[in-house]
């Protein structure tokens, strides 16, 4: 806490240093304040600088990450959890390299604060632009994925907001060490170590009192499962960059190259199975299903998929099991799939309206007039041509890493980086005008 008007590293805290919650959520709000308002200052020299650090420390300190992570993995598996649970819990050489290196990457970014644009001269003789600035302190609430914290400070740091980051309980240990390779990185960089906190309490009253900070933090960003997304927006007095679910699809059109169609339809499934942007059912023309459909069913079964289908799948392939109405809605984050043979074009379009959640949805088609209509007519925040629903993803879009996916419709929609971290307001030049 802070004593004698000194701010300490919060990050440094251990859990059972830890009494009243409300107290600890309340400094944790007032230290980010502080931070975000000299991080609206910074040069993007040193928030660079910072990041490279951090990058460094965590390569220098992986064996350290994976042993608090191996701690994190064996309580998870003492109270349960399943296999989709571990896989996004654990952490990998491969995946605290990609941690580093997504921290380079955003520091390789061009800085958007303080950008001036749109600048016009009015019939008065002042001129109007629009300057891009940070939205403030922003609080992030997410589940098992541990790089997580590492992806959120950067991108947050980046754009010049403060960050109060709070990952699941399962994943104390793991997100620990990541924070402090990154207060390493701003004690370094002569940055405040309250412009990133993680909340070091599993005490779940922590999310509560978050929630009702909105003298501190300025927007909440919520990643995890349907029932954490809609806890939060049944209690949040905060405005939030969220979705809900990610019912994705790929629809394999009457003119699709089938081989293209194979490789992206085993992908988007198969790749990894509990992250939000895999397909979870998959539609196909009933011009092309015989030839392809059998296919992709032996590659998914022998993968040990559950395929669960409509009346016209199952006469193509026997082994599905009957889709119940509920399938069409669910995201399974699972080795399931669900999957239905459509008419065409019009009739993929009716369910992804009727069924998707406006996340990601995919078309393979060599028809340019249906890749043209699919892209307009589908309302997701990620809509893709012949290749995997699994791109839709910050770093894969170049964004350096991504804060969440937003399927809102204000302010930021797809995968946040650090544009949907800022705002706008308007700045006005003039030389002694007055207003006639």
């Amino acid at each position: 806490m802070a004593r004698g008007g000194k701010i300490e590293n919060m990050n440094a805290i251990s859990p059972a240093a830890i009494g009243d919650v409300k107290q600890y959520m309340l400094t944790l709000g007032r230290q980010a304040r502080a931070a975000a308002r000299e991080l609206a200052r910074a040069s993007t020299a040193s928030k660079n600088a910072a990041l490279f650090v951090m990058a460094a420390a965590i390569r220098r300190d992986a064996t350290r990450l994976m042993t608090a992570n191996a701690q994190d993995i064996a309580s998870a598996r003492a109270a349960g959890k399943d296999a989709a649970f571990i896989d996004r819990l654990t952490l990998s050489a491969k995946s605290v390299e990609a941690m580093a290196a997504g921290l380079e990457q955003v520091a390789l970014l061009t800085d958007p604060i303080g950008e001036v644009t749109e600048v016009r001269e009015q019939p008065s003789g002042i001129k109007v632009g629009r300057m891009r600035v940070p939205l403030g302190v922003v609080g992030i609430i997410y589940e098992s994925r541990p790089n997580v914290t590492a992806d959120a400070a950067a991108l947050c740091l980046k754009s010049g907001n403060a960050c109060i980051l709070r990952g699941g309980s399962e994943s104390v240990h793991s997100n620990v060490a990541i924070a402090a390779c990154v207060s390493e990185g701003l004690r370094t960089a002569g940055l405040p170590e309250g412009a990133v906190q993680v909340v070091a309490t599993p005490d779940r009253a922590a999310v509560g009192e978050l929630l009702t900070m909105t003298e501190y933090v300025d927007i909440v960003v919520p990643r995890g499962g349907k029932s954490l997304i809609e806890r939060i927006m049944a209690e949040s007095r905060i405005p939030m960059i969220k979705h809900l679910d990610g019912v994705c699809h790929v629809y394999i059109d009457d003119s699709a190259d089938l081989e293209k169609a194979v490789k992206i339809a085993d992908n988007a499934k198969t790749q990894r199975y509990g992250t939000c942007n895999t397909m979870e059912t998959l539609l196909v023309a009933e011009s092309v299903a015989p030839k392809v459909l059998p296919r992709l069913a032996k590659i998914y079964i022998d993968k040990g998929v559950e395929l669960r289908g409509d009346e016209r799948s199952r006469g193509l392939v026997p082994q599905m099991e009957k889709a119940a109405e509920e399938d069409w809605y669910t995201e399974y984050l699972a080795p399931v799939l669900s999957v239905r043979v459509v008419k065409g074009l019009d009739e993929a379009m009716e369910h992804i309206a009727r069924y998707g959640s406006q996340h990601t949805d995919a078309i393979v088609t060599e028809d340019r007039a249906h890749a043209e209509r699919f892209i307009r007519e589908v309302d997701s925040s990620s809509v893709i041509v012949n290749a995997s629903t699994r791109f839709a993803d910050g770093f894969e879009y170049g964004l350096g890493a991504e804060i969440g996916i937003s399927t809102d419709k204000l302010h930021a929609r797809g995968p946040v980086g650090l544009e949907g971290l800022t705002s706008q307001k308007y700045v006005v030049f003039g030389d002694g005008h007055v207003r006639k």
